[in-house]
């Protein structure tokens, strides 16, 4: 009896242990956990593939039929670094080092996913980027590229891009351009010609300062000239002995002693003696 006790137990445990392992593998395929910073895509295998009429299923712990997937994407912004090799308006090929700050528009994920698929970066992105990129370089010469236009530059590509991916589901938020290589004969010609041009603004400088400086100085030397001129005009002999006596006065009324003798002068003007 008790042998078959014993011979009959694993025919009841082997169902219960299958039962088992059936709930926990259905258990472990409808739920679903999308991080900080991700969203999700339901696709809905019976009942009519990816949903795009409704928003991306969140952060956080969802419950889904087992039958059914998701596909998670990261939504926040997102940098794609380029290296590239373009044309300049001549010809010349320029190396091109940009980075580009983007991320999927979050309400058209399901429209993303169902149109471009999980490769949007390769198959959508970066073709732009690059094309963006020979269309706005291919406007400017070395010289500009090298030294006055990366700013510009930017912002073309970035405009650029943004029309070449509009109503593609992919939101470009910036474009920065790290570096413009040029060829080292070519840019060491650049920068012979920008420190020839510093040099000559730097003359042209001082040339134009030591021509303001003559020219307030003429002006100064005028002005005095023109003001002995007026002031030689104005004085007059009783002029000039009203002021002597106006002097002599002032001097009379210090303590010093002193013989003061009126009318002595050869110009009758007071002389001054034994001044101590």
């Amino acid at each position: 009896m008790n042998n078959q006790s014993n011979f009959n137990f694993p025919k009841i445990a082997v169902p219960l242990v299958i039962v088992f392992i059936v709930l926990i593998i259905i258990l472990l395929r409808s739920t679903v956990t999308i991080g900080s910073g991700e969203a999700g895509v339901l696709y809905r295998t019976l009942g009519g593939g990816v949903v795009t009429e409704e928003p991306p299923m969140g952060e956080g712990f969802h419950v889904i039929a087992p039958w059914n997937k998701v596909f998670i994407y990261e939504v926040r912004q997102q940098s794609l670094e380029e290296k590239m090799q373009v044309l300049s308006s001549n010809g010349l090929e320029i190396k091109l080092d940009a980075s580009t700050w983007f991320q999927p528009t979050y309400e058209d994920l399901g429209r993303l996913h169902k149109e471009k698929g999980e490769q949007y970066i390769e198959r959508l992105l970066k073709p732009a980027i690059r094309s963006a990129a020979r269309a706005v370089v291919g406007r400017y010469n070395p010289e500009q590229l090298y030294a006055s236009k990366r700013e510009a530059i930017q912002k073309e590509i970035l405009e650029e891009t943004q029309m070449l991916l509009e109503n593609q589901y992919v939101q470009v938020n910036e474009v920065l351009v790290r570096d413009v290589s040029l060829p080292p004969s070519i840019k060491d010609a650049i920068e012979r010609k920008l420190k020839q041009e510093q040099e000559s603004l730097e003359y042209e400088f001082r040339l134009t300062k030591a021509q303001k400086e003559a020219q307030r100085q003429k002006i100064e030397a005028e002005g005095k000239a023109m003001a002995n001129k007026i002031l030689s005009a104005s004085l007059n002999d009783a002029i000039l002995r009203e002021k002597g006596i106006q002097a002599t006065i002032e001097l009379s009324k210090s303590s010093n002693s002193k013989v003061i003798v009126i009318g002595s002068g050869e110009d009758g003007m007071p002389l001054i003696l034994g001044n101590n």
